[in-house]
């Protein structure tokens, strides 16, 4: 590689370190307090025997892997496992689902499958329009599950199906990567308030 362009690929990646950094910092002031109010709600489900059931598409699928994996093992104390089920982790219940039906039905049928009054959906889209992961609020809102949706851009039509109940949480850009990176935060974030209310260790 040569210099030039050796430099040139420094100066990238200092400006997307940049932009993450800068939008990380904005988005505290507008999503700490939704951020705080779902840990509230998710820990209140935790707390009550419910469970917490998440989903979504491509690197948000990952993310809600990512997020019943924290609460199943841990997140950085030791404590008791925490019920947590990614929707996006049976590939022979997903691939019959959309071969059988349609794709669009694979989260809500496991939803409606699984759920039960009293748990809670983590939904994610960084768009808010994913149709299947739309599919799977509705149905959980059919069965009284509480709805922690997390989105950007906006949150597309994912935002119009939230009810009082529910919890918003919406990055504040458009480009998908930054969405992405700031969800993840969002998601640690979650993990350490469900544990701070639930584990007194955490304090």
């Amino acid at each position: 590689m040569n210099e030039a362009l050796s430099a040139a690929l420094s100066a990238r990646v200092s400006a997307q370190f940049a932009e993450s950094a800068q939008l990380k910092l904005e988005a505290a002031q507008a999503l700490a307090a939704p951020i705080a109010r779902a840990a509230g709600l998710l820990a209140q489900t935790l707390k009550g025997g419910g469970k917490v059931l998440a989903c979504g598409n491509g690197g948000s699928a990952a993310d809600a892997q990512h997020f019943a994996a924290e609460l199943i093992n841990r997140f950085e104390i030791e404590r008791a496992p925490l019920a947590a089920v990614a929707l996006t982790t049976d590939s022979s219940t997903l691939t019959s689902i959309a071969n059988d039906y349609a794709y669009e039905q694979v989260f809500s049928k496991q939803v409606r499958g699984i759920g039960r009054r009293g748990d809670a959906l983590l939904a994610i889209s960084t768009s808010g329009n994913s149709r299947n992961v739309l599919e799977a609020m509705q149905a959980a809102h059919e069965l009284g599950l509480r709805v922690v949706a997390l989105t950007g851009a906006g949150g597309g039509r994912m935002a119009a199906l939230l009810s009082r109940e529910d919890v918003h949480i919406c990055v504040p850009h458009k480009r998908t990567s930054r969405i992405q990176e700031v969800h993840l935060l969002a998601l640690h974030c979650l993990c350490d308030g469900i544990d701070f209310q639930l584990s007194p260790s955490a304090a």
